[in-house]
């Protein structure tokens, strides 16, 4: 499974994996619009639950500019995730340059209630044109 991923890291046992996808249904290039989604899967590998109360994601668009956005859960849920088991979810991203990146972090609690952060992997959203231009 982990080769349809293109990204992925592990942090104290929790391993988040990431696909994005280039939505051309979605994007707009003439008016300077380019979205995609990203399929993410969140695997516990711990002796113990897991649950996900806060997303931050720092988004980068072609030009170098930088967003970031917090928040409670993610698509609305703070999944707990127990011993072996997987949260997967899907949700999306504009852009207004055909190509960026994106990167950041879960905030998770263990069973005891101790906090921690998550890393969620670096991966790369590029257009089909973005990408014939960098061969």
């Amino acid at each position: 499974m982990a080769a349809f991923f293109d990204a992925e890291a592990t942090t104290r046992g929790v391993t988040v994996r990431v696909k994005p996808h280039y939505l051309a249904d979605q994007s707009a290039p003439e008016r300077g619009h380019w979205a995609w989604s990203y399929h993410i899967r969140i695997e516990n590998h711990g002796a113990a639950p897991v649950q996900l109360l806060t997303r931050h994601w720092v988004i980068t668009d072609g030009r170098g500019r930088r967003q970031e956005v917090r928040g409670d859960g993610v698509v609305g849920e703070q999944p707990v995730i127990p011993p072996g088991g997987a949260h997967d979810y899907v949700s999306g991203c504009p852009l207004e340059t055909p190509q960026g990146h994106m990167a950041g972090s879960y905030g998770m609690v263990d069973a005891d209630g101790g906090a921690f952060e998550v890393v969620i992997p670096a991966f790369a959203l590029v257009s089909p044109a973005a990408r014939r231009l960098a061969n």
